[in-house]
């Protein structure tokens, strides 16, 4: 269905009949994310939660994140698979959340095309859907904006925003940080959502069609590429509940790679070495490397390696915490140890995204003997 030709608006390219059948379309994945909390149906022109949920908090701190999936979307798009999106945004705004030891409440999501395929669109809302879901998160409202002239028309962007809740004296830090606490790695599903301009333009060099196959990966690349990110919320919620006090700071590893990301959630005048023979980077990122004819130590400020999240943990709950977030599915281990003394000589990141953190370099080899 479309606007009637004499429409001038869709004259202009814009297609707002597209956009109320993409609503449609994802209703009933939306209306899935709501409990009780939730007031007001889809299509609103704001999304309500009933604040009284939060009455039963002694001081409630409201932890909110924002962030889109970045260039990752180019790949969805140029092999036409549009269903994971939607979980790589829920990945890089609520699991930011749960840094500060927060439970998600409700998220809102934007999506910019330069056409409004409704069956894409509704493909996108039903994985963010999907990831909500999975991580106890309302998704209370959105927006689909068409953009002709600005996008072209195979061409969209995402993003969303999230809110949460800690109690005030449950709030996780650098501050609750203490010498010899141990950092608890926990392993990655891919690539996550960063790094993807460097991804992009070492398979564009390469000559690499994302409908090739990638022997090593055993998937195509897009499929490789495309890869979800893990969602990490649900199982660090349980891990702080399991073991009260046991942990102490969190830290999503995004852009920026393992050491600038951990400094962040470390106090000033501490340090930590993050030993890489603790694991091997996983094939993805061995193999991108390669094919690029650069060191994979090279990429440790752009991509993962393997890593999606750290947990800094007491000293004597470590083996607790790794056999913890095991039971969840996930592969943990111990990479690090925070001291607090004076500090080898060496550069080690620190400041990164303006924080006044800690210092932490990587040393070592990694398992696989990968330079």
């Amino acid at each position: 269905m479309a606007d009637s030709p004499t429409n001038p608006y869709a004259q202009a390219g814009v297609d707002t009949a597209a956009g109320d059948l993409a609503v449609e379309l994802m209703k009933a994945s939306v209306r899935a994310t709501h409990g009780p909390e939730v007031l007001g149906g889809v299509g609103g022109f704001a999304g309500m939660f009933d604040a009284s949920a939060l009455l039963g908090y002694r001081r409630p701190l409201l932890a909110s994140s924002t962030d889109g999936v970045g260039t990752k979307v180019a790949i969805a798009q140029a092999i036409d698979k549009h269903d994971t999106i939607g979980q790589d945004l829920v990945g890089m705004v609520v699991d930011d959340i749960v840094v500060v030891g927060a439970k998600p409440l409700f998220m809102t999501d934007y999506i910019a095309c330069g056409k409004v395929v409704p069956e894409r669109i509704a493909a996108i809302v039903r994985g963010i859907a999907e990831a909500c879901s999975a991580t106890g998160t309302a998704l209370v409202g959105g927006e689909t904006a068409e953009h002709p002239g600005l996008l072209g028309p195979r061409d969209y962007d995402v993003a969303g925003a999230a809110t949460g809740v800690v109690e005030a004296d449950a709030l996780l830090g650098a501050h609750l940080v203490q010498d010899g606490d141990a950092v608890i790695a926990l392993g990655s599903s891919g690539l996550h959502s960063n790094g993807y301009s460097l991804v992009r333009h070492i398979v564009a060099n390469a000559g690499i069609g994302y409908g090739d196959n990638a022997a090593d990966l055993g998937s195509t690349w897009g499929e490789a590429l495309l890869e979800p990110t893990r969602l990490y919320t649900t199982p660090l919620l349980k891990l702080i509940e399991t073991l009260p006090g046991a942990v102490h700071s969190l830290s999503h590893v995004t852009g920026g790679g393992i050491a600038a990301n951990l400094a962040r959630v470390l106090p000033q005048g501490s340090w930590a070495e993050v030993d890489r023979s603790t694991w091997t980077p996983s094939p993805v990122f061995r193999v991108l490397a390669d094919i690029a004819g650069t060191p994979i130590v090279d990429t440790e400020g752009t991509w993962n390696l393997g890593i999606g999240f750290l947990a800094v943990v007491a000293a004597e709950q470590k083996d607790a915490a790794v056999a913890a977030i095991g039971a969840q599915g996930i592969a943990a281990w111990q990479v690090a140890t925070v001291h607090t003394g004076s500090r080898p000589e060496g550069h080690f990141e620190e400041g990164a995204k303006g924080v006044d953190g800690g210092a932490v370099r990587l040393v070592g080899a990694y398992a696989d003997g990968a330079k």
